[in-house]
């Protein structure tokens, strides 16, 4: 009988171990998720939020580049570059038709203009649409370069592939493919 109750009480105190150790580890991360909490609203209520983000530049040649976003967010690592959200860009130039572009986010340069417009990209010109989920846009280089399924389509046809680049300078458009063997898909639309 003796044993049981030695047995029992041995029990009871390694339950009770067990318990202690269980409240003291959920008490802990409670606290830690506390902290991280406290961390995370520092960070959002210390950072540069800036609502409906305007941005116009102009060149010698009087091309206009316009950027407008609903949110855009100071970088605080580079402040130089602004991270953006529900982009529309347009691009106006003086011996071309109007260029606009769409996008979920991105990240705009303030010193030179550059921008990379990402997650469901849409550029429309003239009757083409082109759509693709990166766009490195350099206003310095007259440059954009869409990637990433990128998919084409106008009034006549439509085509599929890996990189749309166009040279807003030259008006030259190349498209390609990232490998040599696969092939740039075009369709004819009647």
């Amino acid at each position: 009988m003796k044993k049981n109750f030695i047995l029992r009480i041995f029990f009871i105190i390694i339950v009770i171990f067990f318990i202690l150790i269980l409240f003291f580890k959920l008490n802990n991360k409670d606290s830690i998720t506390q902290n991280e909490t406290e961390i995370i609203d520092e960070k959002v209520e210390g950072s540069n939020i800036i609502k409906d983000v305007s941005y116009v530049s102009k060149d010698s040649k009087g091309n206009e580049y316009k950027l407008e976003a609903a949110e855009g967010v100071i970088d605080q690592k580079e402040s130089n570059y602004i991270f953006l959200t529900t982009l529309k860009g347009s691009i106006s130039l003086n011996d071309y038709n109007l260029i606009e572009i769409l996008s979920d986010s991105g990240k705009y340069n303030i010193n030179n203009y550059d921008t990379i417009f990402s997650k469901n990209v849409i550029i429309t010109y003239l009757d083409n649409t082109i759509k693709g989920e990166y766009l490195d846009f350099s206003w310095e280089k007259n440059l954009m370069t869409i990637s990433k399924n990128v998919f084409l389509k106008n009034s006549k046809s439509s085509l599929s592939a890996d990189v749309i680049e166009l040279n807003m300078g030259t008006k030259d458009v190349k498209i390609f493919m990232y490998e040599e063997n696969k092939k740039i898909n075009i369709k004819s639309i009647n």
